[in-house]
């Protein structure tokens, strides 16, 4: 009977050791070793990314997406660098423009749009980006398009003067938000109701990250990055780039608390 007792205190205990073990897998980044696991911390041995914990892992099946809206002459590094970080990250990415004729990114890169927006599927979050975004922020039709799929769109993400693709839908008001240096007058007077602060990597209003010209749209995805998928990640997505400006929080996040009044006189300086 002894020896039954103490067989029966061990089989449960063995099985939660079982169940508990950790086990770690590289943050998702759309490459065969999305499916190996370690029972160790360290790197992955493929692509090099630091491994995380399994459970911080998102699925496939709950792949975030992002629609990478783009026109002629937008400014390739705005889309370049978020789209590398958010490549990285897991998150799986389509380009849409008006229509799917290629398009030249700064009369340099060309490039053909995985769909126009007559066929765009909804995403979780849309993403524009500045250069000369105007062509977008005059086009009614664009706009309406912008307009029609807010009800279905999580959150909202632009680089530099892409914020006055933003602004031009009606997204920006009553919000906090920054662009490219030398467009904070112009976007304030564009977005009468917004509060645009400068000297500010980006601002996070929780459904809308607005960030400031080029490079600042690394920080900013990676910020979401960071929110969606876990410091963790972010970090290693970071390091995987060799991006070593990275860090963490130094833009302005207020969707969980109010921008005190230090905070906005310093950004309006």
């Amino acid at each position: 009977m002894k020896q039954l007792l103490v067989a029966l205190f061990f089989i449960p205990c063995f099985a939660f050791a079982r169940v508990n073990k950790t086990t770690y897998v590289c943050p998702p980044c759309n490459r065969t070793c999305d499916t190996a696991t370690y029972q160790q911390p360290g790197v992955c041995a493929h692509c090099g990314m630091t491994l995380v914990e399994k459970n911080r892992q998102v699925s496939k099946d709950q792949k975030i997406t992002i629609c990478f809206y783009l026109y002629d002459g937008v400014e390739v590094l705005d889309f370049a660098g978020p789209m590398e970080v958010f490549s990285y990250a897991g998150f799986k990415i389509i380009t849409v423009a008006k229509t799917k004729a290629p398009l030249l990114s700064q009369g340099i890169l060309k490039i053909t749009p995985d769909y126009s927006i007559k066929d765009a599927p909804q995403t979780d979050i849309f993403a524009v980006f500045g250069g000369s975004d105007e062509i977008a922020t005059d086009d009614h039709e664009v706009i309406a398009w912008i307009k029609s799929r807010d009800s279905a769109t999580k959150s909202y993400f632009s680089v530099c003067t892409g914020a006055f693709i933003l602004g031009k839908a009606g997204l920006l008001d009553q919000l906090t938000v920054t662009t490219f240096h030398k467009s904070i007058t112009n976007l304030q007077k564009a977005v009468p109701k917004a509060k645009v602060l400068q000297n500010v990597r980006y601002v996070d209003n929780g459904r809308v990250i607005t960030t400031a010209g080029i490079s600042a749209g690394i920080d900013g995805a990676l910020h979401l990055v960071a929110k969606l998928r876990g410091k963790e990640v972010a970090a290693a997505v970071a390091k995987q780039i060799e991006y070593d400006k990275y860090v963490p929080e130094q833009g302005m996040d207020l969707s969980n608390k109010q921008l005190s009044k230090t905070q906005i006189s310093s950004s309006l300086r």
